[in-house]
C-alpha cells in the first residue's frame, strides 16, 4: 500500500513529533505553476531589491533560532547544545550570497568594439526544486534557496520526512518577511510524487541532496528533459595526518570530524591515515578523547554526542563494524562504557577501529553514523593512493605544518574541497562541490550563482 503522509518519529524518545498528509495530484500540480507566475513578476524587481527581500527572511528565521533549534533537536536529534551552529551556519552562508550577489550576477562585457554594444547577463532559470536532507536541514537548504531566490528565480523546497518542520519554518519566516504569494513554497510528498513534479516542463533546474541512490533515481526522471540537476550526494571522506602535524590539534579536530553530529555529515571523517612513525601515539590520544564523550539524551546541556537518526541507521553502523571486527580488525571502544548505548534504538556509542584494511565494508562504504577506521601508512605516496581508493570525493585533509606539501599532496586527491590542519567545514566564499560518486555541480560561492541563472547574450549593432 502506497503511503499517504509522512510520520516524523524522534530519535529522541521514539515519540511522534508530526504528521503531514501528502498533496492530492491536483494539489501538487498546482505548485510549479504557482511558482512559475510569481517568478516572472520577481525577476522584473531590481537586484537590490532582491536582496534587501531575502535578508528580511533571513532576519525572521534568525529571530527564531531558539525555539528552531529545540525544534531541530527533536525531529534529528543533535544535542540541543549544538543545534544553535546550524542556525549560525545558515545565516553565515546566506549573508555571504546577498553580499556577493551584484559581482557575481554582474554582466560579462567582452570589450569595445565599433558599432557595437554587446555583453552576457546573467538571466533567472525559472523554478528551482531544492530537495534537502535531514542531517543538516538549514545549512544544505540555504546553499541553494537563498541564493535562487536572490538571482531572479522561484523556489519550491521539499524537506526530507525526517525534518518537516524545517521546511514549515522557512515558509513562515519568507511569509512574514513579505514574500509575494508563490515566491517561496514548500511541499511534503513522496519520492513518487516528486519524480513527477521534476518532470514538469514548469520545473526548470533541482537541486538535491541526499542518497546515491536518491540521485541516481532523480537523474532517471530527468532523462527526457534538459535542464540542469546539482547534486550533493554521499562521502567518505578521509584524512592524512603527517609525521610534522601540530599532534594534539590533529588529534582534538579529527576526533570531533569523526563523531559530531554523531558522525551524520556528508563531510565527516570516516577514514584517518596517519604516518606510522605517530600512529601508535595517535591512536592513544584518539580513543582517550573518544572515550571523554558523553552519549545521551541530546536535550542534556551535558550531551555532546545524540543519538543517530533512528535504530535502522544504528544497526547499519554496528553491522559495518562487528563485520570489520569478524575480518580482523580491532574495536578500541567498549560499548559498555557508555551507559546510553542501547542495541536496537537509535542510541549507539562511538567506536574505533584499527587493523582495518580496504576490503572491509567500513572502509570503503559510508557509513554516516559514529565509527572511524584508523591506518598506519609509510608515507605520501601510500597515503594519497589509500585516499583515492573510493568510489566517493566530496572532501579530504591533510594534517601538516609544510603548506607546500599540502598543496601538493592534495593536488594528487580526487575531492571538491582539500582542506590542511581542519575537517568537516564549509566557507561559503568557496565553491562546494564533489567528484565521483559525490556528485556534480557546485553550490555557493560565486561559481554557485552560475548554476542558478543561463547566459544570455546581447549583440547590439548601432544605427547605421
Amino acid at each position: 500500500m502506497t503511503a499517504s503522509k509522512i510520520r516524523t518519529v524522534s530519535p529522541v524518545d521514539g515519540q511522534v513529533v508530526v504528521e503531514r498528509e501528502f498533496p492530492s495530484d491536483t494539489e501538487l500540480a498546482v505548485l510549479p505553476s504557482k511558482s512559475q507566475t510569481a517568478q516572472k513578476e520577481w525577476a522584473k524587481r531590481s537586484l537590490v531589491d532582491r536582496c534587501e527581500l531575502v535578508s528580511a527572511f533571513v532576519d525572521q528565521v534568525m529571530v527564531q533560532k531558539e525555539e528552531l533549534a529545540r525544534e531541530l533537536t527533536l525531529q534529528m536529534g543533535r544535542p540541543l547544545s549544538q543545534a544553535p551552529s546550524e542556525l549560525r551556519g545558515f545565516e553565515d552562508r546566506a549573508r555571504h550570497m546577498i553580499s556577493i550577489a551584484e559581482t557575481s550576477l554582474a554582466s560579462v562585457i567582452p570589450g569595445n568594439k565599433e558599432g557595437f554594444t554587446r555583453y552576457v547577463e546573467r538571466a533567472p532559470l525559472g523554478v528551482v526544486l531544492t530537495i534537502a536532507p535531514w542531517n543538516y536541514p538549514y545549512l544544505t537548504a540555504v546553499n541553494s534557496v537563498v541564493p535562487a531566490l536572490v538571482a531572479g528565480n522561484s523556489v519550491i523546497l521539499k524537506h526530507s520526512p525526517q525534518t518537516p518542520l524545517v521546511a514549515e519554518q522557512l515558509s513562515a519566516a519568507a511569509e512574514r518577511a513579505g514574500f509575494p504569494a508563490g515566491l517561496f513554497q514548500h511541499v511534503h510528498a513522496s519520492n513518487e510524487q516528486i519524480q513527477g513534479l521534476v518532470r514538469s516542463e514548469q520545473v526548470n533546474f533541482v537541486s538535491f541532496t541526499g542518497s546515491v541512490a536518491g540521485g541516481r533515481a532523480l537523474q532517471g526522471a530527468l532523462s527526457e528533459r534538459f535542464i540542469g540537476l546539482g547534486l550533493e550526494l554521499g562521502g567518505k571522506d578521509a584524512a592524512y595526518v603527517c609525521e610534522d602535524a601540530d599532534f594534539d590539534h590533529a588529534v582534538e579536530n579529527l576526533v570531533d570530524g569523526a563523531f559530531f553530529n554523531s558522525g551524520q555529515s556528508c563531510c565527516g571523517i570516516e577514514r584517518i591515515y596517519v604516518h606510522e612513525s605517530i600512529f601508535g601515539r595517535f591512536v592513544d590520544a584518539f580513543v582517550a578523547l573518544t572515550q571523554q564523550y558523553r552519549l545521551g539524551n541530546p536535550l542534556d546541556d551535558s550531551t555532546n554526542l545524540g543519538p543517530v537518526v533512528n535504530a535502522r541507521a544504528a544497526q547499519f553502523v554496528a553491522d559495518q563494524a562487528r563485520e570489520a571486527i569478524t575480518e580482523g580488525a580491532r574495536g578500541l571502544i567498549d560499548p559498555s562504557t557508555f551507559p546510553a548505548h542501547q542495541p536496537g534504538t537509535a542510541y549507539l556509542a562511538p567506536q574505533v577501529l584499527t587493523q582495518v584494511t580496504h576490503s572491509m565494508r567500513v572502509m570503503k562504504e559510508e557509513s554516516f553514523g559514529p565509527v572511524v577506521g584508523l591506518m598506519p601508512v609509510r608515507g605520501d605516496s601510500q597515503a594519497v593512493e589509500l585516499m583515492n581508493d573510493s568510489e566517493f570525493g566530496l572532501t579530504g585533509s591533510v594534517w601538516t605544518q609544510d603548506q607546500v606539501r599540502a598543496v601538493q599532496i592534495g593536488r594528487q586527491v580526487a575531492v571538491g574541497t582539500w582542506f590542511m590542519n581542519r575537517c568537516d567545514a564549509l566557507d561559503p566564499a568557496l565553491a562546494w562541490t564533489g567528484v565521483k560518486n559525490s556528485g556534480r555541480g557546485c553550490t555557493l560561492s560565486s561559481i554557485g550563482y552560475e548554476a542558478l541563472t543561463r547566459p544570455r547574450s546581447f549583440h547590439l549593432r548601432h544605427s547605421l
